[in-house]
């Protein structure tokens, strides 16, 4: 899965590197190191302009609530638990299809956050110890993962109330590539520049195009070190959460890339 990630770029970079024709932030958007569920996030994505439905879609810079909230859901809450949509079974549950043939989106990144459990060290409790793991392109520069978003109207609050709709997205996840699923058994669908029009493309809503579109690249695009545990602190957001963390605080980490086991 993927429960935490940084995103640092501004919106002006955003703007001119994913092509964005209008701005939609009003200036709230700002660097966040440890991006976490429910939290507000910079978001592009399609739509035509509300007062011009048969208007060509036009792409958007928002900020959007990760945690996916169905349009059908009666309890705004669920979104906490649907952080992720499983590549698979994308576009066969009912919480997700309608958004993955419709409502897809880009959400901007440096890398993201997982967490790998010992094989050989425990914690106070005696279960297997956890270690973050900071993931991000070998080549350097950030990365564009693949979303889906949604709308939900409050129905306690009234139609000129700016809360009555949330937008919330979600993060497509896959199956991990070599090396990386030493850390964990899944990771975010990272797109590659050549798909991020026809993924965000609203008029694309055949299914069997939009499952190409999350086929994997070939592996060996990342790389992945150790951080800090202070990231599991979603009050931790200092820069120093990006610094590899030193190697004797290491404590039965497998280095996934050879396997070896770091720290005894």
């Amino acid at each position: 899965m993927c429960g935490r990630y940084a995103a640092s770029a501004s919106p002006e970079e955003l703007v001119e590197e994913l092509d964005v024709e209008s701005d939609q932030t009003g200036g709230l958007m700002t660097a966040n190191l440890n991006l976490a569920p429910t939290q507000a996030a910079p978001v592009v994505l399609e739509r035509a302009p509300r007062d011009q439905p048969d208007a060509e879609p036009v792409r958007q810079l928002r900020l959007l609530t990760w945690g996916l909230v169905p349009s059908w859901a009666k309890d705004p809450k669920i979104g906490s638990r649907m952080i992720n949509a499983r590549a698979d079974t994308l576009l066969d549950k009912p919480a997700y299809r309608r958004a993955a043939l419709t409502r897809r989106c880009l959400v901007p990144a440096d890398g993201w956050y997982e967490w790998q459990a010992s094989p050989t060290a425990v914690d106070a409790k005696g279960k297997p110890r956890k270690q973050p793991f900071f993931v991000h392109l070998g080549a350097g520069g950030g990365l564009v993962l693949a979303g889906v978003y949604e709308f939900w109207r409050d129905p306690t609050l009234s139609d000129d109330d700016a809360l009555a709709w949330r937008t919330t997205y979600a993060i497509v996840t896959t199956a991990a590539e070599p090396g990386l699923d030493r850390i964990h058994d899944r990771m975010p669908v990272v797109l590659t520049p050549d798909r991020w029009g026809p993924w965000l493309d609203p008029r694309l809503d055949d299914p069997d195009r939009v499952r190409a579109l999350l086929a994997p690249p070939a592996p060996g695009r990342f790389a992945a070190y150790p951080v800090s545990r202070r990231v599991g602190n979603v009050a931790s957001v200092d820069a120093g959460l990006l610094h590899p963390a030193p190697v004797d605080e290491l404590v039965g980490v497998v280095d996934p890339m050879t396997g070896e086991v770091l720290g005894g």
